[in-house]
């Protein structure tokens, strides 16, 4: 197992990449919402988290970026995919919060994928961030959400990719099942917080097995 998290442009990593390279890219690119983020936040916890500089950072990938995406890996799961211009998806993924009746946030979340069946859904809490997790990342998902994604769409030996890393919780989960795996993050900021937090989650598990 090979765990690679490198801080840079992943366009420019995937354009040096082979076809097929990995067998899964399991990505969360910026969906292209930030100016509503940035108007519809309170300035207080999480909403302050969300709405700062929003603007200048969620913003969603050119063409080139899904065009690469769709070349290096057998397969894909890109969330946000209602927000691309991506081809019929046949087989949809549901991340259902467990959050009813908010007004200013999405009750669930949806993901494009390259795979064929029914429609499936995850259901994991995310009032008040995740129960033992530390958030860092403003659309941070769960480690277990991932875990989720790579026990039910991956074979073991499979190598996987994640071009937008942000908390790094695609990272955590790839240890957690001894995948081979490569997360790329351009913000230094967000790339040296998702390291850290992965060092110390592998840290713990090498200590408690």
């Amino acid at each position: 197992m090979t765990i690679e998290l490198l801080n840079m442009d992943c366009v420019d990593y995937l354009r040096d990449c082979e076809d097929n390279a990995f067998d899964l890219a399991c990505v969360d690119p910026p969906y292209g919402i930030g100016k509503a983020l940035v108007s519809g936040g309170t300035g207080r916890g999480f909403h302050k988290m969300v709405s700062s500089d929003a603007d200048k950072w969620d913003i969603a990938p050119e063409p080139e970026y899904f065009m690469e995406i769709m070349r290096v890996s057998k397969n894909q799961i890109i969330w946000g995919g209602n927000y691309f211009n991506l081809p019929p998806c046949k087989k949809p993924l549901c991340w259902d919060k467990i959050r009813p009746n908010q007004k200013n946030l999405s009750e669930w979340e949806y993901a494009w994928t390259s795979f064929e069946g029914r429609a499936e859904m995850f259901k994991h809490c995310a009032n008040g961030g995740f129960v033992g997790e530390t958030r860092i990342h403003p659309t941070q998902k769960p480690v277990r959400l991932y875990s989720w994604l790579m026990e039910n769409f991956t074979d073991q030996g499979d190598r996987i990719l994640d071009t937008h890393l942000g908390s790094g919780s695609s990272a955590i989960a790839a240890h957690y099942g001894q995948f081979d795996f490569v997360g790329i993050e351009i913000d230094e900021d967000y790339f040296n917080a998702a390291k850290a937090r992965f060092e110390a989650e592998t840290a713990q598990l090498d200590i408690f097995g």
